[in-house]
């Protein structure tokens, strides 16, 4: 009985963290959705055809005082209506699929979910599909031999009508400024912004699990428990506070993966020491932390807006597009969200919560790795291109000076990577250049922006 009461005590303590990341993903899953807001619009359509039908039929009796049509009037104006909706919502996916795959070509696949994001594209679709529903609905409530329509709902398909027009012309406006690459970058930018403006800790990034503490000596500690994942998938969101809660005061864990990593079925997820009382039920609580998911998102992953931008100027730099000007917006798109992160404290590695219990988090990105996803990849590419790599060579010293001046007192052992990781890159950047073969006027303004 006590082993159960205890088992029933921990899911206590979890249940509230993996509700609020299941929550999060549902909503998640839901605004990339073409389907659900549509839904829910054509569904209350139906419904408001039958409410306004019942509304004329016992109170619109007399509608001399507002615009009246005939039945047969009625009957056409609303099966053309039908017929033009339902015609429009193929064209505008039409238009939705050539954008995709546009996006997905010039840019990089991975940018498409902004896309299906898109509010109003999903609310356009849905204003298509009500009116249409709405029309062949509102159909069965005209009685062809009364002396006139229902004057309600005639109306109200005459201004989902309009309503509809009107939404296209934005959409085909919206969709148009949605293919230039800014606006691409922007939002990708934005998004990121959202993440690292929550750094150490936030109600997207986590909560704090406890203080920082130096590792302890795992050899010391025995023989430790394996945790195993058991889907295969990228890491979307994990709640390390529901990892912590669901083992014994005391544990000492230690995970194996992070957000933005795939994770394979069969590989570690999670090692702890020493094992707790009832190994299965921990094992599940831990895995239902973990949310993994077919692609990478940005609820929690600070390094997919950095891939997402590196993929558009890698696919820039390609000799199929050869688009360098692209490449250098990236270049300082990155460098904008690279100084705040590089300025943000990223949450400790090893912590320990006020039950003893210690979480390590060696997967966890520090600052020196964000700086060499964000550029290596660049500089690589780039480094047959002078109106490239003088741009780069300008934001990573950029970002260099930015970590000497916002940094007060001593620095610490994170900082000095910081630095020796974007002096790194700065040195490997003009070392692809010489080897480049660049004209020694070309080279010399490479060193020169570099300050070598």
């Amino acid at each position: 009985m006590p082993h159960g009461d205890g088992s029933a005590d921990l899911e206590h303590e979890v249940a509230p963290h993996v509700r609020r990341l299941r929550s999060r993903a549902l909503r998640d899953r839901l605004a990339e959705s073409m389907l659900f807001l549509p839904s829910l619009m054509l569904i209350a359509s139906i419904g408001l055809a039958f409410a306004l039908g019942e509304v004329d039929t016992r109170y619109m009796t007399d509608p001399s005082d507002v615009i009246t049509f005939t039945p047969d009037v009625a009957v056409t104006l609303l099966g053309t209506i039908a017929g033009a909706m339902i015609t429009t919502a193929g064209v505008v996916f039409s238009l939705l699929v050539v954008s995709l795959q546009l996006a997905s070509g010039q840019f990089s696949p991975r940018v498409l979910r902004g896309f299906w994001r898109d509010r109003h594209g999903q609310v356009l679709v849905g204003l298509l599909l009500s009116t249409f529903a709405f029309c062949v609905t509102a159909l069965s409530r005209v009685d062809t031999g009364a002396d006139h329509a229902p004057p309600l709902t005639v109306g109200f398909a005459l201004l989902l009508t309009l309503v509809s027009v009107i939404a296209i012309v934005v959409y085909l406006d919206r969709i148009s400024r949605q293919q230039y690459v800014g606006r691409i970058m922007e939002r990708v930018v934005r998004e990121t912004h959202g993440l690292i403006s929550e750094l150490p800790y936030g109600p997207h990034i986590g909560v704090k699990v406890g203080e920082p503490v130096d590792p302890p000596d795992l050899t010391a500690l025995g023989r430790p428990l394996v945790v195993t994942a058991t889907v295969d998938g990228w890491v979307q969101q994990l709640s390390r506070r529901a990892m912590v809660k669901a083992t014994p005061p005391g544990t000492v864990l230690r995970l194996e993966t992070r957000v933005g990593a795939y994770l394979t079925s069969g590989t570690p997820l999670v090692t702890m020491w020493p094992p707790p009382p009832d190994p299965a039920v921990t094992a599940r609580l831990i895995a239902e932390a973990v949310i993994v998911g077919p692609a990478r998102t940005m609820q929690q992953d600070i390094d997919f807006g950095l891939r997402q931008l590196a993929d558009i100027g890698l696919r820039a730099l390609s000799a199929a597009v050869n688009d360098p000007t692209t490449a250098v917006e990236v270049i300082l798109r990155m460098g904008s969200i690279m100084r705040p992160l590089l300025l943000a404290e990223c949450p400790a590695q090893s912590v320990r919560d006020p039950d003893g219990r210690i979480l390590l988090t060696p997967c966890d990105l520090d600052h020196a790795e964000y700086v060499g996803h964000a550029f290596n990849h660049l500089r690589h590419y780039a480094a047959g291109h002078v109106a490239v790599l003088i741009p780069l060579v300008r934001t990573l010293r950029m970002l260099r000076d930015g970590c000497h001046s916002g940094y007060r007192g001593a620095m610490n052992a994170d900082r000095v990577r910081t630095i020796a990781a974007l002096d790194r890159q700065l040195l490997l950047t003009v070392a692809g250049a010489r080897a480049a073969n660049l004209l020694p006027e070309d080279l010399a303004q490479v060193e020169a922006a570099a300050g070598l």
